[in-house]
């Protein structure tokens, strides 16, 4: 049942409660992520719907028109059923993967709106729970359909890039948009919040660094023996760093919220009324929770279809598989948070931006990369933190090029000039290794069985 924009409700313990400002921000666990995918909303016209007699028809009709038509992307909606039918008549595999891609763009926002809105009924810990678990949901679904179907480089290249990703091409943007949009002042944030993520990005850091160090620093000869201390070396590092995730999330909802919460009070100080019409609750608490089971199956179909499809397309586009996982992959897929992230640096609200940039690297480098280690730990699959000299060289140096950047507290347009030129160098490395990088994928592949039955990677 949809609540009116009017009269945000809430039903606390069996009891209606109303939504007051300060609830608002800071009760349901709204998130950055939330708050740059809402800069990509619209308000719904229910004009027509409300005049439907039937009522279980006009709330179906309110809930489809907040779901689907609530987004300036939703005509990319369009994509996932031409993807479908695609796939169902068989036509060439570079379409069904383009189509894909496409509609996973309109569906991660909608995730993002779909989690706001149960976290309204939830209160704040839960909503900051489901929001941490859910914000790069698309990453972690494709990174699993990957490691079921035994495509480790995929897994690696594509979870790398979405790091990379936000940390040089959203970030760069944000700076270089902001900076230009705001020649007149100076932009400024507040470094807690970026010392925090870059804190726990150089760990993430250390844990992939020591597999490939243990690699060349071992005196063993026996590459099984290596390839096995690798993998317990990276599995050991995955648990640290799920500790480490575990620990900043009480950090940020209970301990030290107020670090978080400093730009919500920012945003609101300009747009208030907006705001309002924003945050309340605009459907119910069931309408939102089978819409978001809905969409993550369809994204589980969508990434499914991107997995089986994207050696077709790296071969008829004539692109290595290296360069459409690490670049292609993380900028289609988190375009939606990407644009909701520069339209905030336009704003001169970096807080925001940062959050979502650094945030989501975070994220994914020190919950997705282990999780996808662990459960491809359980299912059988043998996959390592051992990056390879490249990846791991261009994961340290956009580390340490974004924490000199964010050293300051202030930013201006030459910042994300130079972020961007550094992420457009290492497109560049990772479009001309096609050679190399098709023997690693062929080493990578390489099954070697050993005495007690146990499969390793070569």
């Amino acid at each position: 049942m949809a609540s009116s924009a009017t009269q945000p409700w809430l039903l606390e313990n069996g009891t209606v409660k109303r939504l007051t400002k300060d609830s608002r921000r800071h009760g349901h666990g709204r998130s950055v992520h939330n708050m740059s995918s809402s800069s990509l909303r619209k308000k719904s016209d229910m004009s027509l719907v409300s005049k439907v007699p039937f009522s279980i028809l006009r709330n179906f009709l309110t809930n489809l028109q907040e779901v689907i038509l609530g987004t300036k992307l939703s005509l990319l909606f369009i994509a996932i059923p031409i993807a479908i039918a695609a796939h169902h008549f068989q036509f060439s595999r570079p379409w069904i993967f383009s189509t894909s891609l496409i509609g996973l763009i309109p569906l991660a926002e909608r995730v993002s709106f779909l989690t706001e809105q149960i976290a309204f009924y939830t209160g704040g810990t839960v909503g900051g729970l489901l929001n941490a678990t859910c914000g790069n949901a698309t990453e972690l679904i494709i990174a699993i359909f990957a490691l079921i179907q035994h495509k480790v480089d995929v897994v690696k290249y594509s979870l790398l890039g979405s790091i990379l990703s936000n940390l040089l091409l959203v970030l760069g943007s944000s700076l270089l948009c902001g900076g230009l949009a705001n020649l007149s002042r100076e932009q400024t944030f507040d470094r807690k919040q970026a010392d925090v993520n870059i804190s726990l990005l150089l760990l993430a850091l250390l844990c992939n660094v020591m597999p490939l160090l243990y690699k060349h620093a071992t005196t063993i000869d026996d590459a099984l023996i290596t390839a096995k201390v690798t993998l317990n070396l990276s599995r050991a590092c995955s648990i640290v760093m799920l500790l480490a995730y575990f620990a900043y999330l009480a950090f940020q909802l209970w301990t030290h919220s107020h670090i978080f919460e400093a730009q919500e009070v920012q945003e609101e100080d300009e747009d208030d009324l907006h705001e309002s019409e924003v945050e309340s609750p605009q459907i119910g608490f069931w309408s939102a929770l089978i819409w978001l089971i809905g969409m993550t199956a369809i994204i589980a179909l969508l990434s499914e279809y991107l997995v089986n499809t994207i050696e077709a397309a790296s071969s008829s586009w004539g692109m290595p598989l290296s360069f459409i996982s690490i670049i292609l992959l993380p900028i289609v897929g988190n375009a939606a948070e990407h644009a909701g992230a520069v339209i905030f640096a336009f704003k001169n609200k970096l807080d925001i931006t940062l959050g979502v940039a650094l945030g989501s690297a975070t994220q994914i480098a020190v919950f997705v990369v282990p999780v996808t280690v662990l459960v491809a730990w359980i299912i059988g699959i043998n996959l390592d933190l051992d990056f390879n000299l490249v990846e791991t060289g261009s994961f340290s140096l956009t580390i340490l090029v974004t924490a000199f950047a964010l050293q300051d507290g202030t930013s201006h347009y030459l910042k994300g000039v130079v972020l961007l030129l550094f992420y457009v160098v290492i497109g560049v490395v990772f479009f001309v290794t096609k050679s190399s990088f098709d023997h690693e994928d062929n080493a990578l592949n390489t099954k070697v069985p050993s005495s007690n039955g146990q499969i390793f990677a070569s």
